[in-house]
C-alpha cells in the first residue's frame, strides 16, 4: 500500500453540520434553549445515512419535547405572537423569537452564508414570506431531571399518546351512543309488528316500519365501520409512538441497569404485543358498550315493567363468577409471563451460541432447559383457559336462563293482560342485549390482566435511568485536542465485590500512544467501558481535554473517540454500511481510506461484490481477524481524536497484524492511541507502558524500561527452569 494512497488521513475530522437542514434544527435548538452538538442530535434522532429532509427536522423537534404545528398566519400575527414561529425554505430558516427591535423582528439564519443569523427587517420579510409557518410551543415533557419514568414526545409513556387522540376516542363515544340506540330499533320493530301489524293486518304500516329499520340498520353499519375504523387508526398512531419510546429507552438506558438476561429485555419488547391487543377495537367496544347495559335495562323497564328482574337477577351471577376467578387468573397470568421470559432467554442464548453449543455437544442441556419452560408454561396455561372457560360457559349458561325465564314470566304477564306478546319479543331480545356485555367481562379482564402484567413491567423498563438525563445540559465543543485522564476512579460491577477498578489513576497527553497492559481479568476492558461512558465509576473522575465525561453528551464522547472493542460486532448489511456507520456520512473516499489503512481493502477488493458485499447476522461468514479489520476501519473512519482498541489483532496472523501496526504507526501521527493489550508485537505502536493488575496501576512507564523488564524476567523464568 503506497503513503500517497493515506495522505491527509490524520487531519482532525470536522463535526460541524454539512446538512442545512440539520444546521437549522441545531441552530433553533439553541434559541430554544436545549443546545445541542451536531453528533448528539444525529444520536437522538431515528433516521438512515443522507441529507435531512424538512419532516425529519420536525420529527425531531418533537422527539424533544415540543410540538410543531403547520398553519397558515398572516405576518402581521406572526410578528404579534409569543410563540417561536419558523419555516425552512431552500436550507434557510426565518423565525419570529422575541424581537429585540420592531425594525428587525425575525432573524435569517442561512448555513451556506453565515454561521450566525442576522437581524431581518419588516419589508424583507415581507418579501420572502409565504403565509406558511412552523409554529412550535414550550417543552411538554414533565418532570425534572431526577424523575424516575421516562417521558415520550407527548408527555407520559404510555398514556400521552393515547391522549393525544382524546378527540378520535370522544368521537367513538359519541357513535357507541348510536349504535347503543339504534340497536332498539330490532326490539322495537318486533314489538309493533306483533302487537299492532299482525292483530290489525296494517301492511302499510309494516312498509314503512321496514323503511325505517332499513334506513336505521344502514346508519348503524356505516356508524360501527367507521368507529372501529378510527379506533385502529388511533391505536396504530398510538402504537408506533409508544413502541418507539420503548426501543429509544433500551438504547439509550444505562447497561449498569441492565441485570436482566438480554431474552427477558426482548421478552419485555414483545409484551407491547398484549398492551396493543388489549386497545384494539374489539375491547374498547366491549368496555364503551358497559355502560349502556342500563339503557337496555330502563328500556325492558319501560315496555315490559316486572320482566326487567329476571336479567337483573342474573347479573350478580354473571359479575360473581367473573370476579371468583380474578385473583387465580392474576396470579397465572404473572406466571405465565415469568415462563415466557425465561423461554425467550433459551431460545436466545441457544441462537446466539448455536456453533459453541454444538461443537461442545451441550445440545441437550439446552433442550432439557427449553422442556423443563415449555413444560411448566403449557400447565400455567391450561389453568389458565379452565378458568377462563369456566367464566365463559357461566355467561352463556346465564344468557339462556334470562331468554327462557323473560319468555316464560312474559306469559304469565299476559295472561293478566299487563303486556301485549310483541314486548315479550322485544324484552327477551333487550335482555339479552342488556347482559352481552357482562358476558365479555370475563375475557374483557382476561386480557386486562395480560395487558396489566406487561403494562407493570414495561413500566419497570421505562424508569431505569438512562444515559442522556432529562433537563440535562452537557458542554457542546467543536474542537478536541485527545487528553485523558484518570483520577482515583473505583468501579465494580452492579452485585459484584471484585473484579472491578480500585482507585486509578494516570494521564495521557494529546498525540500520546499509550498501551495498557495486564493479566486476563485484571480490569483492562472495565476501564476501556468507563472511558468510553458505558458505566460511571463509582468514585473518581474521568477527564478527557480537562472536562469531566459527566459534563459531555454521550453521543459526544463517542464520536470523539473511535473504539475497537474485545468482541467484534458487526450487524447485517454491506461491508460499506458497516464501515460507514462509524462517521458521519463519510464520502466512498474517506471509507475506502479506512478500509485500505485497517487492511479490509487487501480482502474486499478481490470479492465479486466489494464493498457491497452483504454480511450476515454478526459477520457470519468472516473470519475472526477480518471481522477485527472491519471493526477497525470503523473507527477509523470518522478521524476521532482519540483512538481506543481493546485487543485489536487478537484474531489475526502475524503478517496481518505487522502490516496494521506499520500502517497505524505511520498515519496515525496526531491522534491519541490507548491500545489494551496482553500480546508484546502491538506493543510497537506504543511509546508508554501502563501495567494493571488487580483493578490498580502497578507500574507505568516507557516503552523500553517495560520491554527490559518483561526480558528480564523471561530469562529468570528459563534460567529457572533449566
Amino acid at each position: 500500500m503506497s503513503e500517497s494512497s493515506l495522505t491527509a488521513y490524520d487531519k482532525p475530522v470536522e463535526f460541524a453540520p454539512k446538512d442545512p437542514i440539520e444546521s437549522c434544527v441545531l441552530w433553533l435548538l439553541e434559541s430554544l434553549e436545549k443546545p445541542m452538538s451536531a453528533a448528539a442530535l444525529r444520536a437522538s434522532v431515528a433516521r438512515l445515512p443522507g441529507p435531512w429532509t424538512f419532516e425529519e427536522a420536525i420529527e425531531a423537534l418533537e422527539s424533544f419535547g415540543f410540538r410543531c404545528r403547520e398553519k397558515k398566519i398572516s405576518l402581521s400575527d406572526l410578528l404579534s405572537t409569543h410563540k417561536t414561529s419558523v419555516f425552512f425554505s431552500e436550507g434557510a430558516v426565518i423565525a419570529g423569537i422575541q424581537p429585540k427591535s420592531e425594525a428587525h423582528p425575525a432573524q435569517l439564519f442561512v448555513p451556506s452564508r453565515s454561521p450566525r443569523p442576522y437581524p431581518l427587517s419588516v419589508d424583507s420579510l415581507a418579501m420572502i414570506y409565504d403565509g406558511l409557518v412552523i409554529e412550535i410551543e414550550a417543552d411538554l415533557k414533565i418532570g425534572s431531571a431526577d424523575t424516575q419514568e421516562q417521558k415520550g414526545r407527548f408527555g407520559h409513556w404510555f398514556f400521552g399518546p393515547l391522549l393525544a387522540s382524546k378527540f378520535v376516542y370522544f368521537q367513538v363515544l359519541m357513535a357507541a351512543l348510536l349504535t347503543n340506540i339504534f340497536a332498539l330499533a330490532t326490539s322495537g320493530f318486533s314489538m309493533i309488528v306483533y302487537d299492532r301489524v299482525m292483530p290489525n293486518g296494517a301492511m302499510e304500516t309494516l312498509v314503512a316500519l321496514l323503511v325505517g329499520v332499513f334506513i336505521i340498520f344502514v346508519s348503524d353499519f356505516i356508524i360501527r365501520s367507521l368507529r372501529s375504523y378510527f379506533l385502529d387508526v388511533a391505536g396504530a398512531q398510538a402504537d408506533m409512538v409508544i413502541a418507539d419510546t420503548l426501543f429509544e429507552q433500551v438504547i439509550d438506558m444505562e447497561l449498569a441497569a441492565r441485570t436482566s438476561p438480554t431474552g427477558s429485555v426482548a421478552n419485555s419488547l414483545r409484551e407491547f404485543e398484549s398492551l396493543r391487543d388489549f386497545l384494539t377495537s374489539a375491547t374498547l367496544t366491549t368496555l364503551i358498550d358497559l355502560p349502556f347495559a342500563v339503557l337496555f335495562l330502563f328500556v325492558i323497564w319501560t315496555i315490559g315493567g316486572p320482566l326487567v328482574y329476571v336479567p337483573l337477577a342474573a347479573i350478580p351471577l354473571i359479575i360473581g363468577s367473573t370476579l371468583l376467578i380474578q385473583p387465580s387468573l392474576k396470579k397465572l397470568t404473572q406466571s405465565n409471563y415469568e415462563d415466557g421470559q425465561t423461554k425467550n432467554s433459551v431460545a436466545i442464548e441457544t441462537l446466539q451460541g448455536i456453533e459453541t453449543i454444538k461443537a461442545i455437544g451441550a445440545g441437550s442441556m439446552m433442550r432439557k432447559r427449553w422442556q423443563d419452560v415449555i413444560s411448566h408454561q403449557s400447565a400455567i396455561g391450561l389453568k389458565t383457559r379452565v378458568l377462563s372457560q369456566f367464566s365463559s360457559n357461566m355467561s352463556n349458561f346465564s344468557n339462556q336462563l334470562v331468554w327462557v325465564g323473560t319468555v316464560t314470566l312474559g306469559v304469565y304477564l299476559t295472561q293478566t293482560g299487563a303486556i301485549g306478546s310483541g314486548a315479550i319479543v322485544a324484552c327477551s331480545m333487550l335482555s339479552g342485549r342488556s347482559i352481552a356485555p357482562l358476558a365479555q367481562l370475563s375475557q374483557l379482564l382476561t386480557r386486562m390482566n395480560t395487558a396489566m402484567a406487561s403494562y407493570r413491567n414495561l413500566s419497570a423498563l421505562m424508569s431505569q435511568p438512562r444515559e442522556h438525563k432529562s433537563k440535562a445540559a452537557y458542554l457542546n465543543r467543536q474542537v478536541w485536542r485527545g487528553s485523558i485522564e484518570f483520577r482515583d476512579v473505583s468501579f465494580n460491577y452492579a452485585g459484584q465485590t471484585q473484579g472491578g477498578l480500585s482507585n486509578i489513576s494516570f494521564k495521557i497527553d494529546a498525540g500520546e500512544r499509550v498501551a495498557l497492559v495486564g493479566k486476563v481479568g485484571s480490569g483492562k476492558t472495565t476501564l476501556a467501558k468507563l472511558l468510553v461512558g458505558l458505566y460511571k465509576p463509582d468514585s473518581g473522575a474521568i477527564l478527557v481535554d480537562g472536562i469531566d465525561i459527566r459534563q459531555i453528551d454521550p453521543a459526544d464522547l463517542r464520536r470523539n473517540i473511535g473504539v475497537v472493542m474485545q468482541e467484534s460486532w458487526l450487524f447485517s448489511g454491506t461491508v460499506k454500511q458497516n464501515i460507514a456507520v462509524g462517521g458521519n456520512n463519510p464520502s466512498d473516499d474517506e471509507i475506502l481510506q479506512a478500509a485500505m489503512l485497517s487492511g479490509v481493502h487487501d480482502f474486499i477488493s478481490t470479492h465479486p461484490d466489494g464493498y457491497a458485499y452483504k454480511l450476515k447476522e454478526k459477520g457470519e461468514g468472516l473470519s475472526g481477524g477480518q471481522r477485527q479489520t472491519i471493526n477497525i476501519a470503523r473507527a477509523l473512519v470518522g478521524k476521532p481524536p482519540i483512538l481506543l482498541m481493546d485487543e485489536p489483532t487478537s484474531a489475526m496472523d502475524l503478517a496481518r497484524e505487522t502490516e496494521l501496526i506499520n500502517n497505524l504507526k505511520n498515519q496515525l501521527i496526531n491522534q491519541t492511541i490507548l491500545i489494551i493489550t496482553h500480546r508484546t508485537s502491538i506493543l510497537e505502536l506504543a511509546t508508554r507502558v501502563l501495567v494493571i493488575d488487580q483493578g490498580k496501576i502497578v507500574a507505568q512507564g516507557p516503552k523500553s524500561d517495560f520491554m527490559r523488564t518483561q526480558q528480564q524476567q523471561a530469562a529468570q523464568e528459563a534460567a529457572g527452569v533449566v
